[in-house]
């Protein structure tokens, strides 16, 4: 973790990396575990996680964890979902310009219980069922201070080079970025406040209310908790797209008011955007969430918002594209994007709490942990088609 968060927190400081190292070093930085604290309180198990070590290669390997600092917790993960980030990870060992140069712990969605708690900590206890937020920021950049913390450039984030992620037993993490969960909401529901969280804040960055009629361009996990999150945050008329039938069904049972396929042909957009707009019986699109993040996405959402509406930036398929700007720029478009989140898992936790979002239907497939497992859990996911959210049960 951070020595400047430990600094400014009164947390812990880890031990620099080596310089090289072998297999059996690999879980000495950055939050691995097994340490001698672990022993001294008898604890006799070996910590393990899934390292990604090369391309398309994970290993499930012993995994150190730091000391317990003052504000830290221990927690030992119960519930932990793979992401698109993770897979694309496992593919290419890049996402623009984090690249994994050594062996990481992946996984980032992640909920578990408290087994031990630091000696400053005394809102959370052994025991507590607790979802964790995987981003650490500095507090003391511009960024943090005036509370925009996602944007922090010192962000020490859960699987993203060089920080380690949760898919192990137990981790060590900031007992601040750990939200209790009450009862009625399981783990699983807790893991799945990480992606909910991305449709939280794109649904607040893009002023989505009970007065926004939204369009959800791809119906993949991130666009359909986006629909969760805009009906929870009380838009009455919700269209979402997709190339892909079985998405768009899914979309329609968890409330969608129109589900529409679409083309990845650019010159269809047209066409598209009439069609998208007659589905929704006319009414004029306030917000738009691309939700996809290529070029025709972001087209189709520029030309179907309505003139002083908003699009919202949401998915990143391409770092580069061609949109027509010009036409949304006279339509008086707005356009945002959002970067991870902040604030959020109090909200999401609600949300589950009330019932207003039902996260359950989008965890398709379960595994447990296991090298076969690992390994299967993530060709699902990467396959696609039927796989929503894989979900793994440590």
């Amino acid at each position: 973790m951070a020595s400047n968060y430990a600094a400014s927190r009164g947390g812990r400081s880890p031990p620099s990396p080596p310089a090289s190292r072998g297999e059996e070093e690999w879980g000495m930085v950055k939050g691995g575990q097994g340490s001698d604290a672990m022993a001294a309180a008898g604890e006799v198990e070996e910590n393990m996680a899934a390292w990604l070590v090369a391309k398309n290669t994970l290993k499930i390997m012993p995994f150190k964890l730091p000391p317990l600092g003052p504000h830290d917790v221990r927690v030992r993960m119960k519930a932990v979902g793979i992401c698109g980030s993770d897979v694309h990870y496992l593919r290419e060992m890049r996402i623009a310009h984090f690249v994994v140069k050594e062996p990481m712990v992946i996984g980032h969605e992640c909920a578990g219980v408290i087994e031990e708690v630091g000696s400053g900590v005394t809102h959370l206890a052994a025991g507590d069922r607790v979802a964790l937020e995987p981003g650490i920021s500095c507090w003391r950049c511009r960024h943090c201070k005036g509370g925009r913390y996602n944007l922090c450039d010192d962000m020490k984030f859960f699987a993203t080079p060089p920080v380690h992620g949760s898919l192990a037993n137990q981790i060590v993490h900031p007992a601040d970025l750990c939200f209790k969960l009450p009862d009625g909401v399981s783990l699983e529901e807790g893991a799945m406040c990480e992606p909910l969280s991305v449709g939280v804040h794109a649904c607040r960055r893009a002023g989505v209310g009970p007065e926004t009629a939204v369009l959800i361009m791809g119906a993949g996990p991130i666009g359909l908790v986006s629909l969760l999150a805009a009906r929870a945050f009380g838009a009455p008329r919700v269209a979402i797209v997709d190339v892909d039938e079985h998405r768009l069904a899914v979309a329609k049972s968890l409330g969608a008011d129109a589900a529409v396929r679409v083309s990845a042909r650019p010159e269809d957009t047209a066409e598209e955007v009439a069609r998208i707009q007659a589905a929704l019986g006319g009414a004029e699109i306030d917000v738009s969430l691309d939700c996809a993040g290529f070029s025709k996405t972001l087209a189709t959402a520029l030309e179907a918002t309505r003139p002083g509406g908003r699009v919202c930036l949401v998915g990143m398929g391409h770092n580069e594209m061609t949109v027509p700007l010009t036409s949304a720029a006279i339509r008086e478009v707005d356009v945002v994007g959002i970067f991870r989140y902040k604030d959020t898992w109090p909200l999401c936790i609600e949300f589950l709490r009330s019932g207003k979002v039902d996260v359950k239907p989008l965890i398709t497939h379960r595994f447990g942990f296991s090298q076969r497992e690992v390994e299967e859990a993530f060709e699902v996911s990467a396959r696609g088609r039927d796989a929503i959210k894989v979900m793994f049960n440590l």
